[in-house]
């Protein structure tokens, strides 16, 4: 952990994907992800090496990310004359986000870790080696839950049983 721009080029993208998976905004993500390294620099003397360098600062990650969630629901007051975007019509949009509020529905239903594995993997953009990491498991242990996890969207049922 001495060249921690070494660190930064070789994390940097992991962490952004993981980042971007949960908040799926690119310059949020963007964001946390230099707030996330900020963190990892300030607190680098509390790193023990007990985990690889990528799950420690995607724990760093995932406690920003929460910190944002949570100041943003402090602060979800509208002003009374907020101007709306123009969309071309309700219509169409209900008909072209429904396919994919289902879908989302549905992985929101998906029991741990199969869940964390999909959103990662299908709205992360991460590769199953990087998922192992950020998970502290293998890139095949990555592989096979995603694969049980899109059997289940598949089959339309999802039970929380594990």
């Amino acid at each position: 952990m001495k060249d921690l721009d070494a660190v930064y080029r070789q994390h940097a993208q992991t962490v952004y994907k993981f980042l971007l998976s949960q908040c799926r905004d690119p310059q949020t993500a963007e964001e946390l992800t230099q707030e996330t390294f900020y963190q990892a620099v300030r607190s680098i003397d509390r790193f023990d090496g007990s985990c690889k360098v990528s799950v420690w600062l995607c724990q760093i990650a995932k406690h920003l990310w929460y910190q944002h969630l949570r100041k943003a629901n402090r602060e979800t007051a509208l002003p009374e004359e907020a101007e709306l975007p123009l969309v071309p019509s309700a219509e169409e949009e209900a008909v072209s986000r429904s396919g994919q509020l289902d879908l989302l529905r549905r992985v929101h239903e998906l029991p741990e870790p199969g869940r964390e594995v999909v959103y990662l993997r299908a709205f992360g953009g991460l590769s199953f080696r990087e998922i192992g990491d950020v998970l502290g498991k293998t890139e095949t242990w990555a592989r096979v839950t995603f694969y049980r996890g899109k059997e289940r969207l598949k089959q339309g049922g999802c039970n929380n049983e594990k």
